[in-house]
């Protein structure tokens, strides 16, 4: 929940090596977009530009179908639908339908070193191009590129703005991919972005598949490389506890925990630790639905007002166009819109939620991109409930449904959504990173935010659970005793395509299925502030695996719990490891760039300059406690030290620093007169006035 998140996420894609991105369950409190792109100009004019495919004349062309691109050296891309193409410079530049974005791809001659074939890039762009850099940072050769450096440059919160690019080499030549433009953009059209990274490689390159290979057996040997990858990265990022699990053909190969669920405590975790799952929930509310499609309760295609009349949306048009199918696919154009719910739950209720999602309007077309959406997934459970149990209070209705439909015929004994059950057993303390770099045990005051919206991200559950969870999707319906649980149609309906996510990846009803290995892997992850997870299943090859992890940091080791239990099963490349280290390793060098920036306690001079109570009609006060050692600001629902920050723009940030409630920033600034705290995500912003 940091506040570069999204910059270091965007700059994650663009190294090629996703897995497959799961949204976070709580929104990452962001950073900044854009000013108006420069005029391009060429950056060598006695070099040829580069040749492409299907484009001739230099000129803006619209882009109406999906196209591959090729450069000069013989690298090639993909381009989105919607997008434009402006062949007019020696680098192909795409601009976005709502023309906020402008990315640059093109072969680099003459280039020194990846930071000189970037620097020509940008100077494309704007002779006079002098952006601070944040941190450039190299990956591991990957995917035909001898060598990849991943640039990310410092934006001050007022821009919005996004500024970050990649340098690939193959031999001797550099190929650039860069990025500027408005932070909302990015995040509304991050999948098609994807695609353009997911896809650039270089000529001649065959990609690593697994197609028609039969998996290995995961024996004993088998599991122990599995898991000790995992307990290496595990204690190189300091997670206290993970929990794992491997099944095979209808068995539990492996269920067990490393380490402790507490950080300075001597208890393991172990199969039966509880974890919150977070938007693996997700998952598991789709299951609920497709037995309640089973039992002819509703169809997939059935509108969602025929079933629950109070359903909304902030336009009646998108409202009516809303199916079952769409409340989980993340394609009705509503985007994250999470701090409403995240720094306002004390009082927040299911049908407060419900409301809630009736003041949210779309920032995309219905079903053009990717657009993540935790309400839209609780209204799916909630309405389920509904349905089955109309005179009960919804959350009431929806944990009966759950337990009747999923929970007990799945014999998942362990898993609940009740947070006092959860917290008087065996369960994971949640932990975060302070400020220092130093792992902390994690207040876990926001993660009750989700009990209001949790058929979301808000069940409890272990490794021990959710082996049983996968079996049955592995067995397509079927229970352990052989009887049809969930008919098979209504079981894979739910990994059916609604929309693309980059070049493999797409996501149905709660699950991703990522094609990019020629075998499908279905998964789905989760995250809440200290627990981070994962789980995922080889429909051709019934295997399927969980990992559950109790920090912050634990979200790097879910990718290569996957990837590393694909190494095994198909002989693939040794990755995985050199992956997540170097990984961990980049993460702490950026959390201690990041502290070299802020000040602590922050300035006296400038926290005289703070109000002590500022309120916003969506997100509610905030009480500022000016101490000499410390400042905090108090949300009511919880309070957080803060550090201050004095941006490249001269506006000054209080951010918040404790572990748990780390990462929120708020600007200063005026707002008619009096003076204001700004909050943003990445396509809203909330002012919080003196009062």
């Amino acid at each position: 929940m940091r506040r570069r998140g999204v910059l270091f996420a965007l700059s994650a894609l663009l190294t090629l090596d996703a897995c497959g991105s799961s949204k976070p369950s709580v929104p990452e409190p962001q950073t900044p977009p854009p000013a108006p792109a420069p005029t391009p100009v060429p950056v060598e004019p006695e070099k040829p530009a580069p040749a492409t495919a299907a484009v001739s004349p230099p000129e803006k062309l619209p882009i109406v179908v999906e196209e591959t691109l090729t450069l000069a050296s013989g690298a090639t891309f993909r381009v989105p639908v919607g997008w434009t193409l402006d062949t007019s410079n020696a680098f192909l530049v795409l601009e976005s339908p709502e023309h906020d974005i402008r990315l640059a791809v093109g072969d680099v001659h003459g280039a020194t070193g990846a930071d000189d074939a970037v620097m020509k890039v940008w100077q494309a762009f704007d002779p006079g191009w002098s952006r601070p850099l944040r941190v450039a940072q190299g990956r591991p050769p990957r995917k035909g590129w001898d060598e990849r450096r991943v640039f990310s440059y410092e934006t001050s919160p007022n821009e919005r703005r996004v500024v970050t690019a990649i340098a690939l080499r193959r031999a001797e030549q550099w190929t650039v991919l860069a990025m500027d433009g408005d932070q909302g953009g990015f995040e509304r059209r991050a999948g098609q972005i994807q695609l353009v990274g997911d896809s650039l490689r270089p000529a001649g390159f065959s990609r690593e598949s697994f197609a028609g290979k039969t998996a290995h057996e995961l024996d004993g040997d088998a599991v122990a490389k599995i898991v000790n990858v995992v307990d290496q990265a595990r204690i190189a990022a300091e997670v206290p506890g993970v929990a794992i699990a491997l099944v095979q053909n209808g068995k539990v190969v492996h269920a067990g925990g490393l380490g402790v669920r507490s950080h300075g405590k001597r208890a393991p975790v172990n199969e039966h630790t509880l974890f919150m799952i977070a938007s693996n929930t997700k998952a598991l509310t789709t299951l609920m639905l497709a037995k309640l499609v089973d039992e002819g309760r509703f169809a997939w295609d059935t509108p969602v007002t025929k079933l629950y009349s109070k359903f909304a949306l902030g336009t009646p048009e998108i409202t009516k166009q809303v199916l079952v199918k769409h409340l989980l696919c993340a394609c009705t154009g509503l985007p994250r819109q999470d701090l409403e719910w995240l720094l306002e739950f004390d009082k927040q209720t299911p049908s407060g939620v419900m409301k809630l999602l009736s003041t949210m309007q779309p920032t995309s077309k219905f079903g053009e991109v990717f657009q993540y959406s935790n309400l839209m997934a609780a209204a799916a459970g909630y309405v389920g409930g509904a349905v089955v149990f109309p005179r009960s209070e919804l959350g009431s209705a929806y944990d009966a449904v759950m337990q009747s439909r999923v929970f007990t015929p799945l014999g998942m004994r362990e898993t609940t959504f009740d947070f006092t059950r959860a917290l008087a057993t065996n369960h994971a303390t949640p932990h975060g990173t302070d400020i220092e770099g130093r792992v902390q045990n994690a207040a876990l005051d926001l993660d009750y935010a989700i009990e209001a919206a949790r058929p979301a991200g808000g069940a409890w559950s272990s490794v021990h659970d959710l082996a049983k969870y996968i079996m049955v999707e592995l067995a397509k319906g079927k229970l352990p005793d052989g009887k049809q649980h969930v008919s098979e149609a209504n079981i894979l309906a739910r990994q059916a395509p609604q929309v693309e996510i980059g070049e493999d990846l797409t996501y149905g009803m709660g699950l991703f299925v990522d094609v990019q290995y020629g075998t499908p892997v279905v998964r789905h992850g989760g995250d809440l502030i200290g627990y981070h997870s994962d789980m995922f299943w080889l429909p051709e090859h019934g295997v399927g695996g969980v990992i559950l992890t109790n920090a912050d940091s634990g979200v790097l080791l879910r990718r290569a719990f996957i990837r590393r239990t694909l190494e095994v099963l198909f002989d693939g490349r040794p990755e995985a490891s050199e992956d997540v280290l170097t990984a961990i390793n980049q993460l702490k060098e950026r959390q201690a760039k990041e502290r070299l920036r802020v000040t602590i306690p922050p300035n006296p001079a400038e926290v005289a300059k703070l109000a002590s109570r500022y309120s916003s009609p969506e997100l509610g006060s905030i009480s500022v406690q000016k101490g000499v050692k410390k400042v905090v600001f108090d949300f009511g629902e919880f309070q957080s030290a803060v550090a201050s920050r004095m941006n490249d723009d001269g506006s000054l940030s209080f951010i918040t620093i404790d572990p748990g409630h780390d990462g929120f920033e708020l600007v200063m600034g005026e707002k008619a007169g009096k003076r204001a705290l700004i909050m943003r995500d990445a396509q809203h912003e909330y002012v919080f006035t003196e009062r």
